[in-house]
């Protein structure tokens, strides 16, 4: 019998050694960092003690997360993180449904500053809900929501993952393609409107995203041993 070649584990940071930017020197340590930290605060499955919401209304508060990230053009990052804080003091407090709209609105709010980007004014964020709460309760929300997470709002989520392994999958296409990356982030963001997967690890999350995009937009390569190696998951642990 022939042995079959093995792939070559392609060095994907190779052709960014002159970018200081590209942190290419720890940029391997600093993934495997994310890998130990997203299995750290992790939403639960909160539904099995709410008494007052469900996961159908958790789905169109996301989705009108995402309308509203939309509306003010925001950073992706924001996003993210907001649906993030979302589950993880949904895991922590009780509230009640009326107050469900104003968790999202307030959890928007503390990303946009967490990220460092122009955060909307609280009277912006008021009026998008119709006006059904006041600034001072989007600020007191503010800080029971701080407060509950401890300030911990450093977590790795689908989007860091997806750039790393998006610039993986670029490596086997004939150039940086953008609809690979549109079509992932699609899907990722299908990801977050489902409650089925808020205990799903960040990294298996992006990693299955783009595995999905490849599929749709039919890539020779599915998933190779470079992806594998750097997404850290094998194909069937995907499907």
């Amino acid at each position: 019998m022939r042995s079959v070649a093995r792939e070559v584990i392609q060095n994907i940071d190779k052709l960014d050694g002159g970018n200081q930017l590209a942190t290419v020197d720890y940029v391997e340590d600093l993934y495997k960092f994310y890998k130990v930290a997203e299995n750290k605060c992790r939403p639960c499955d909160y539904m099995n003690f709410q008494l007052y919401i469900n996961s159908k209304m958790r789905g169109i508060l996301v989705d009108w997360i995402i309308e509203v990230h939309h509306v003010f053009d925001l950073v992706p990052e924001a996003l993210y993180l907001a649906v993030y804080i979302i589950d993880r003091y949904l895991s922590l407090q009780i509230i009640l449904r009326k107050k469900l709209q104003l968790v999202g609105v307030t959890a928007l709010l503390i990303a946009c500053k967490y990220e460092d980007t122009p955060a909307p004014r609280v009277r912006s964020l008021v009026h998008i809900t119709d006006n059904a709460y006041t600034g001072t309760q989007v600020l007191r929300m503010e800080k029971a929501i701080l407060d509950k997470l401890e300030w911990n709002l450093t977590v790795p989520t689908p989007y860091v993952f997806l750039m790393r392994f998006l610039k993986v999958a670029s490596r086997f296409d004939l150039k940086n393609d953008k609809e690979m990356e549109n079509m992932s982030f699609f899907f990722a963001d299908l990801a977050n409107l489902q409650y089925e997967l808020v205990q799903l690890k960040p990294s298996k999350v992006a990693a299955a995203a783009v595995y999905a995009a490849r599929i749709t937009l039919k890539k020779t390569h599915l998933w190779t041993d470079t992806l594998k190696h750097h997404t850290g998951y094998a194909e069937s642990q995907l499907l």
